[in-house]
């Protein structure tokens, strides 16, 4: 049956795009940013007006990278009538490639102009790291060698949305980068990174058609699992480490009480399959949502 909805049966185009830029993602640009927020709090040199600048940036960002994926996946074959994953809105037929494309744009012009400000605040290291994570949000799914398509999607989030991320926000409101900085940047990119561990698992069969050579499609479904593993226990291993090298107080181990909700997602994994593990996706992402909260709370404590 063809996931292409009828205009009479379909969302309006407010909600079209809305699909597009996938909301519930944005747990993943929103969290580095608050968790680097909070070293900046710790330091004595939290700025709002950087703040608020990466939080948008990085949401700006986000949402162009997702309009990215839904093109661009779309015109490399990976995204099927069969797709597992929620609906793509150029695949559904709802936007044109020609509309997402611009989407895109607008989203990656609006994230410039944070830059530009964060520019004014912490120098121009700060353009850098911006145009570089825009070319790395393209490059994602586009161009002639897509990160997402030669098994360095996995690298490219834990980078990002992790080390960059986190630490590219301490040091627009800071001026440096404080040594928990680099320490912190690892469970959230590990989370996020996780999300996307989930996704290939699910996307394995289609990604291997579309010769989308994911690690899950290169090494196995086992291997994924052995990797979300890992991934879950990097992002609780480092608190604890924080804490017995003498980096924070004890209460840096806070997200430690989420450890349920982590161990009930990876058995959630290995039994189930195909849609059914969109539920995986969408817990894995509440789970760097609630480990993000409490690691801020740690920080701040």
């Amino acid at each position: 049956m063809s996931s292409v909805l009828t205009p009479s049966s379909g969302p309006s185009a407010l909600e079209a795009w809305v699909l597009a830029a996938r909301p519930k993602t944005l747990p993943a640009a929103f969290c580095p940013v608050m968790v680097g927020t909070a070293v900046a709090a710790a330091s004595d040199s939290m700025h709002l007006g950087a703040a608020f600048a990466a939080l948008a940036g990085a949401a700006c960002i986000q949402v162009g990278t997702n309009l990215a994926n839904d093109v661009f996946d779309f015109e490399k074959g990976a995204d099927q009538p069969d797709r597992l994953g929620p609906l793509r809105a150029v695949q559904a037929g709802l936007l044109s490639p020609k509309q997402v494309r611009f989407g895109m744009w607008a989203a990656f012009l609006a994230a410039s102009m944070a830059g530009v400000y964060l520019h004014l605040l912490a120098g121009p290291i700060v353009l850098l790291i911006g145009v570089f994570s825009i070319l790395s949000g393209l490059a994602y799914t586009a161009g002639p060698w897509p990160l997402a398509y030669t098994g360095l999607g996995d690298l490219f989030v834990m980078l990002f949305f992790g080390f960059v991320a986190v630490m590219g926000t301490a040091f627009v409101q800071v001026g440096a980068v404080p040594e928990i900085a680099l320490w912190v940047s690892v469970p959230v990119g590990a989370l996020s990174t996780a999300i996307l561990v989930v996704n290939n698992v699910r996307d394995r069969e289609q990604d291997a058609r579309a010769r989308k050579r994911t690690l899950v499609v290169r090494w196995g479904r086992r291997f994924g699992e052995v990797e979300y593993w890992g991934l879950l226990l990097l992002a609780y291993l480092v608190p604890v480490l924080c804490f017995v090298l003498g980096h924070q107080g004890a209460s840096i181990m806070l997200p430690l009480l989420s450890l349920p909700i982590a161990g009930a997602l990876a058995r959630r994994l290995h039994r189930e399959e195909g849609r059914s593990l969109n539920g995986v996706l969408a817990g894995t992402a509440g789970l760097l949502l609630i480990h993000s909260v409490l690691l801020t709370l740690g920080i701040l404590a």
